[in-house]
């Protein structure tokens, strides 16, 4: 370690040491998570499984309900990120092009569901969901989850269509096209970058929402989130690491197929005020 201090120089040595530290702090868990899923033989005091295997893979995947729950959290977070976008492009649309009073205003009242604790927004919507016989329902779930994204899916598209010169769209309308084919042949095309990347914020968030699935959802509905909950409290840790990792599954190959939309770039265009 000595030696390694004077090789690299006092700046780089600490710089590589923190390094270090971010990337035990950050795939620490993820990689104890993976070996955890795994494991065959493990037991407390044990730092890492005595043996590996499939057992407890074929123990979930076994399971009817656990199943199911894979194929609803996968239809539900597909219909709330394009119920999604047909509800919130208009607005989007609107914020970004017309100005009229109090437009800052309900811009920032999008932040309001994730401004306050989760768990008493939903409260207050159950007891409004169930006059509504709402409870218990897929409906019920997908309106919870759309609220919780319409803040991506509004400040995000609104800041991409803001990026789209007004000029391009008039230049369309001067040719002869109607509003909707301006909209859909050149300002959509345009701000694609920013839709995708609120889409995928609306798909990832949706898998992954737990507490508004479990109130509204059960017993009805059983999503991947809700069904975890269970698998911790009733199965050791190696059932539950093997259900977090099929939830990761399609994060990861989502944020890998379209990468090149999560830049730097893309983002700060996306989040323009």
């Amino acid at each position: 370690m000595r030696r390694l201090y004077f090789s690299l120089g006092k700046n780089k040595f600490w710089e590589y040491v923190l390094l270090a530290l971010f990337l035990l702090f950050f795939y620490g868990p993820l990689m104890n998570m993976l070996l955890l899923s795994f494991a065959g033989d493990y037991e407390y005091p044990d730092v890492i499984p005595r043996s590996y295997g499939f057992k407890w893979w074929d123990y979930v995947l076994s399971k009817a309900q656990l199943v199911q729950s894979i194929g609803t959290s996968l239809v539900l977070a597909v219909v709330v990120t394009l119920l999604s976008l047909a509800v919130c492009l208009p607005a989007a649309y609107a914020l970004a092009r017309y100005p009229f009073r109090g437009r800052s205003a309900v811009r920032l009242s999008f932040l309001l569901t994730n401004a306050f604790p989760k768990m008493g927004i939903y409260t207050a919507m159950a007891v409004i969901f169930y006059k509504l016989n709402l409870i218990g329902t897929f409906a019920g779930v997908v309106l919870v989850h759309i609220v919780n994204t319409m803040m991506f899916m509004v400040w995000i598209p609104s800041g991409a269509f803001r990026t789209v010169h007004i000029q391009q769209e008039e230049s369309a309308r001067d040719v002869g096209a109607s509003p909707l084919r301006t909209f859909l042949m050149v300002t959509l095309p345009m701000a694609k970058s920013g839709i995708i990347v609120a889409s995928l914020y609306t798909f990832l968030g949706s898998m992954e929402e737990a507490q508004g699935s479990l109130l509204i959802g059960l017993p009805n509905v059983h999503t991947m989130p809700s069904e975890l909950y269970g698998i911790i409290m009733s199965f050791p840790d190696t059932a539950g690491a093997v259900f977090a990792m099929i939830l990761l599954v399609p994060s990861i190959l989502l944020l890998v197929v379209f990468r090149k939309y999560l830049s730097a770039d893309a983002l700060s265009n996306g989040l323009k005020m």
